[in-house]
């Protein structure tokens, strides 16, 4: 039995996934002539109360699809300093917008109003870099699966009308977010110009992601996706995945939660943990003590056929997961139990 914590996008479609998947109406997407992708897109638009949304084979092209669509060359954003989509989108902000990047150090991944009052640029001052979007990420990935408040986002959301700043959420786990702190879909999507949504981590689907937004937005998003090469045939069999994820994976995200709660409270009584970050929802980090090795612990894992990740800095991760049954949590709470260095 082998037990991958290393993230929550190692799942496997399940046998009703796939059933799903087998049955799909199809045609080709490209000329927007399948069936099964326009009810996915419609579903998440209308749950978000959004004007539209695109599917897109991965967040990373959906998010920095958004990015294009709210910059021109030679703009900056405004994001947290371990965001995803400026640590690890491959430099696609400077690569596919030739955008630069204002970092704000935020707590746990997310950031605040008046950080971001503070970073925006003079917009009469042409010697540096024009303000023009700002790219929040809910759950936080490195910040250890963190949930923003809806108040501090809607306080960025003034901040950006103010200031006629594009605003686009992140929302790879946005799911995970609305479950643990029991939102609304529709509370982001009256906020935000632009949301990503995965359908490939908590959820369980083997592809796709979400760029949601005004009608308008959207349109101008299907020729960037062109551009991108992301324009799919019939990729209704893998919309079919995200329309059974929705329809039965959201509220059993609470599961991985709680698991990952059990851990995070587990490990900060083992003798070689030092520290382990707050847990609000399927991502565990957690840091030992200078006299351990992250690299020993991790082989120890591995011998038992548990694998984890590391952040490097002395930092690991656990990321508990649709595939994270109940005997291999009980597994793995006994091998940690008795681990020795």
């Amino acid at each position: 039995m082998e037990i991958n914590l290393v993230s929550d996008t190692v799942t496997r479609p399940g046998h009703e996934m796939l059933q799903q998947m087998f049955r799909a109406k199809v045609g080709d997407d490209v000329y927007k002539q399948d069936p099964t992708v326009v009810q996915l897109e419609e579903t998440v638009a209308d749950l978000f109360g959004m004007e539209a949304a695109l599917f897109f084979p991965s967040g990373t092209m959906a998010n920095q699809t958004a990015i294009k669509l709210h910059t021109n060359p030679g703009d900056e954003l405004i994001c947290d300093k371990w965001s995803h989509v400026f640590n690890y989108e491959g430099g696609g902000i400077a690569f596919n917008s030739g955008v630069s990047s204002q970092l704000i150090d935020g707590d746990r991944g997310m950031i605040t109003a008046n950080q971001v009052l503070d970073a925006i640029n003079p917009p009469d001052f042409y010697h540096s870099p024009l303000t023009s979007l700002v790219c929040i990420e809910n759950t936080t990935n490195k910040g250890g699966g963190a949930c923003y408040d809806l108040q501090t986002l809607m306080e960025i959301s003034e901040v950006c009308k103010t200031n006629k700043l594009g605003y686009h959420l992140d929302g790879a786990r946005l799911w995970n977010a609305l479950v643990a702190k029991k939102q609304h879909p529709k509370q982001f999507g009256s906020m935000f110009d632009t949301i990503s949504v995965c359908l490939s981590k908590g959820l369980g689907a083997p592809v796709g992601s979400l760029l949601l937004g005004k009608q308008e937005h959207i349109n101008k998003a299907i020729r960037i996706r062109k551009v991108f090469g992301g324009g799919m045939r019939q990729a209704g069999y893998l919309a079919a995945a995200g329309l059974y994820a929705l329809q039965n994976n959201v509220s059993r995200l609470e599961e991985d939660h709680r698991r990952a709660r059990q851990l995070g409270n587990f490990l900060q009584q083992l003798p070689w943990v030092d520290k382990v970050e707050p847990v609000e929802t399927n991502i565990l980090i957690f840091s030992l003590k200078p006299q351990y090795s992250e690299a020993a612990l991790m082989e120890k894992l591995k011998q038992k056929s548990i694998f984890i990740s590391s952040l490097g800095k002395g930092k690991l991760r656990i990321v508990t997961h649709l595939d994270y049954k109940e005997v291999m949590h009980n597994y793995v709470i006994e091998t940690l139990q008795k681990l020795t260095f």
